[in-house]
């Protein structure tokens, strides 16, 4: 599903070149289900980022389904992201005024989906994560957990092969966080790909594996049943040599 050869990020900062990735290669199979863990500023949503075709690495090569698609144009990784990726954030990232069910419809606008489709495919969409009562109800009048569903059902309703995450549960209480795994676990059983970034060592043990990332770099890959506490993770022994691009 996804490949990675080498990969560099490096943001600009007048003078200074802030290397947020530093030669990241890595392989996520079809149907995995792989968390992202490091201490902030380690590099994990960056590298979510470019997995998702929100940016695009300074130097090397990234593999989607076997195509290279780091040198395509804009409008070529728009069609993938709306197709082929569902994003879900730690924020929602909801539409104020737009319902419930009308932040569903959203990507299927720009899908081109007619109106009586979308709004039945959003409808089954927000009943499959139990908000059937809730379709009319504006992110305002939703809880954290609530609008995190629907995030995940506009996430979804496309059907995308890859779903990306971002402290998907960072800003819910214990009980919505938990539903909202439950949920994206279930997504995965369907068989589709799922990448988590976290600082949860709680969120990290429902992975498959976990990435542990420091200073932009891989240094580390555990299962996730072998994940005890952050202490432990972030320990870094023998920190990857060639840091110069």
């Amino acid at each position: 599903m996804i490949r990675v050869e080498e990969l560099w990020r490096i943001y600009l900062m007048g003078d200074h070149a802030l290397h947020a990735l530093r030669n990241v290669s890595e392989e996520i199979a079809d149907g995995e289900y792989v968390a992202i863990m490091g201490p902030s500023g380690s590099g994990k949503s960056t590298l979510l980022n470019i997995f998702g075709c929100l940016d695009s690495p300074s130097r090397g090569r990234y593999f989607l389904a076997g195509a290279d698609v780091a040198g395509l144009d804009e409008a070529a990784l728009a069609e993938i992201r709306l197709r082929r990726i569902g994003f879900i954030f730690q924020s929602f990232h909801l539409v104020p005024r737009l319902s419930a069910v009308q932040n569903v419809e959203l990507p299927m606008i720009f899908a081109g989906v007619p109106p009586a489709e979308r709004r039945a495919r959003a409808e089954s969409a927000l009943a499959a994560v139990g908000l059937s009562d809730r379709i009319a109800h504006k992110p305002n009048e939703l809880s954290g957990g609530q609008k995190q569903r629907v995030a995940i059902s506009r996430a979804t309703v496309m059907d995308p092969g890859l779903l990306l995450a971002d402290e998907p549960t960072g800003n819910l209480d214990s009980g919505s966080g938990s539903q909202v795994l439950d949920l994206l676990a279930g997504f995965h059983a369907q068989g589709r790909t799922l990448v988590v970034v976290t600082h949860d060592p709680s969120v990290a043990r429902r992975a498959d594996r976990v990435i542990v990332m420091h200073d932009g770099e891989i240094v580390k890959r555990v299962k996730g049943s072998d994940v005890s506490d952050l202490a432990s993770l972030f320990k870094i022994e023998n920190p990857a040599d060639g840091r110069q691009p």
